[in-house]
């Protein structure tokens, strides 16, 4: 990769999702986190993982480990359903250090991890991951919000309804944020598909609601989790990259059903990905659960700014 003038990289965690939610203000908090001295950035990226080590879990926080000191990475993403299958029941949860600080143990990934929260964490205590008490636990834990309605099921609303408020809000807070911001690199980060084709398929409501935001705005890549698997689509229709990083533990679901975008990637297994940037370029990696490289895939910055910061909106 590329050396030169710091990357300054906007990432939108935990604003996206096919139920936009933030505190009752639905404002924007801001967090920043320097590049290295040579400009670059390196981070892993994993989802849907909290399983108490088992589905494979511990195996792929172990390359994730190694491929992490490899790569010198500054901070982990977590795309959400951090803990299964019912969330959190408390702060005191032994789920927590069972799922989390026990199994990513690897000095490479005593970074801080920034965390959205899926839809099998809203159906528990909702409010503990989003504590200050976990980071006194653990203090890599950087918890932000994103859930989805299901019908059937029961969720942790507090502090987020009525939902169309919330929504209408956090659009424009991420619209004016985009607009406002200069970065070389805009990135949204989410739980739930924008397109995919495995098991959960394209969110109806984000590609209504969202993604012409991100489209007006200019945004490079969405990540998520949600599904089971890793993948990577390119939008026929935009710029957008679309990310799937998702095979934290439990996948192998066993379904494809191709969508109207163009397709460069699908694994229906474990893994986790990895991305490093510097202000002209953006690398991407998948790799299994036996760490062995699956994809790869570079894209080069048509923005000309060169801003010396990373910046995390969450």
């Amino acid at each position: 990769m590329a050396n030169g003038s710091a990357a300054k990289v906007l990432v939108f965690l935990g604003v996206v999702a096919a139920l936009l939610c933030a505190p009752a203000t639905a404002e924007l908090h801001r967090l920043e986190h320097p590049a290295k001295d040579d400009g670059t950035l390196s981070l892993l990226v994993v989802g849907d993982w909290g399983r108490k080590g088992t589905y494979n879990q511990s195996l792929v926080a172990e390359q994730m480990g190694r491929v992490g000191e490899k790569l010198d990475i500054d901070f982990v993403i977590s795309t959400g359903d951090n803990f299964y299958e019912t969330g959190l029941t408390g702060v005191d949860d032994q789920a927590f250090e069972q799922s989390f600080t026990n199994i990513y143990t690897a000095e490479s990934l005593q970074k801080p991890w920034y965390l959205v929260l899926g839809n099998h964490d809203y159906k528990g205590d909702v409010l503990a991951q989003l504590s200050p008490v976990l980071r006194k636990i653990d203090n890599r834990f950087i918890c932000m919000r994103s859930f989805i309605v299901d019908a059937g099921d029961h969720y942790d609303w507090r502090a987020v309804a009525p939902r169309g408020k919330y929504i209408s809000n956090l659009l424009k807070e991420l619209d004016v944020a985009m607009k406002k911001s200069t970065a070389k690199w805009k990135i949204a980060v989410g739980h739930h598909t924008m397109r995919s084709v495995s098991d959960h398929g394209d969110t109806t409501e984000l590609v209504q609601l969202l993604l012409p935001v991100l489209k007006d705005n200019g945004i490079d890549f969405y990540i998520n989790g949600h599904d089971h698997c890793l993948e990577h689509i390119s939008s026929r229709d935009s710029l957008i990259q679309y990310f799937t990083s998702g095979g934290g533990s439990k996948a192998w679901r066993g379904v494809f059903q191709p969508n109207k975008d163009k397709l460069q990637f699908f694994y229906d297994g474990q893994g986790f990905m990895s991305l490093q940037l510097d202000q002209d370029q953006a690398d991407f990696v998948f790799y299994d659960v036996d760490g062995h490289i699956l994809y790869q895939y570079s894209q080069k910055s048509l923005k000309k700014t060169h801003h010396p910061s990373y910046v995390t909106d969450e």
